[in-house]
């Protein structure tokens, strides 16, 4: 069920840019689908069930479409309401090897057994051995977050599994980051938000805090949002940069 909720609100914005480079964060806030987790298996969880593959990537930017449009109307609705419900617009016309209803939730299941990239669990004990808070804020359920971190034997890293379910409306919203900043109780000059997404180093950006962009296929940057501080082609590589 769509809630709606008042405007955004956030302690500071302030970020001030050292001389020497990005500081090392006291705490690092990490997005959950796609940065951490490997979503490469859920095309073939489409094929499962008489999808093409290609599907999966249009599905889930409408899906974050979707997400953002009711942000932007002050409104929101949970992760999973909107993926099921989006499944099967996408799903439509389709011809599926199974009934729709169980496609969708074939398709679903696939979030609970995903796995991390490859070099995650090596920069997530990287980045706890330069003494930096970890917590993760997802547009997804935190439950989801901790299923993909048990699997990875790095949940005990993490001191805290945020979800935007709690925030009232979806990254890239201020209000988001606001939630995160707060419930760390931390200052978001001293927060950096870590992201696949170039439109979630965009907002955490204007939220104040700041950024590292993990750029994993060597894709270009878009110009009209802002640079991140930090461009790491991996959690490890971040790590040795933060290190520096």
């Amino acid at each position: 069920m769509t809630t709606e909720h008042p405007g955004d609100d956030i302690a500071s914005r302030d970020h001030p840019v050292s001389p020497d480079g990005p500081r090392k964060p006291t705490l690092i806030i990490f997005d959950v689908n796609e940065t951490l987790s490997d979503m490469s298996p859920i095309a073939r969880r489409f094929e499962d069930v008489g999808a093409p593959a290609h599907l999966a990537s249009s599905w889930f930017a409408g899906l974050l479409r979707d997400g953002f449009a009711l942000t932007v109307v002050s409104a929101s609705d949970s992760f999973a309401h909107l993926a099921e419900e989006s499944l099967r617009i996408s799903l439509h016309g389709h011809p599926l090897s199974r009934d729709p209803d169980d496609a969708v939730q074939h398709i679903m299941g696939g979030f609970t057994v995903l796995p991390v990239h490859s070099d995650v669990p090596g920069g997530v004990h990287a980045l706890t051995d330069l003494g930096i808070r970890l917590v993760t804020l997802s547009n997804g359920s935190a439950a989801i977050a901790e299923g993909l971190l048990d699997r990875a034997a790095i949940r005990e890293d993490f001191e805290a599994l945020l979800s935007v379910e709690d925030a009232g409306a979806w990254k890239p919203a201020l209000r988001a980051y606001a939630h995160a900043l707060t419930r760390c109780e931390v200052d978001p000059m001293d927060a950096m938000l870590v992201a696949v997404h170039p439109w979630d180093i965009d907002g955490a950006a204007r939220a104040g805090l700041g950024t590292a962009w993990i750029n994993r296929n060597g894709e270009p940057y878009p110009g009209y949002f802002r640079t991140p501080d930090i461009t790491a082609t991996s959690l490890t590589d971040l790590a040795d940069q933060l290190h520096r």
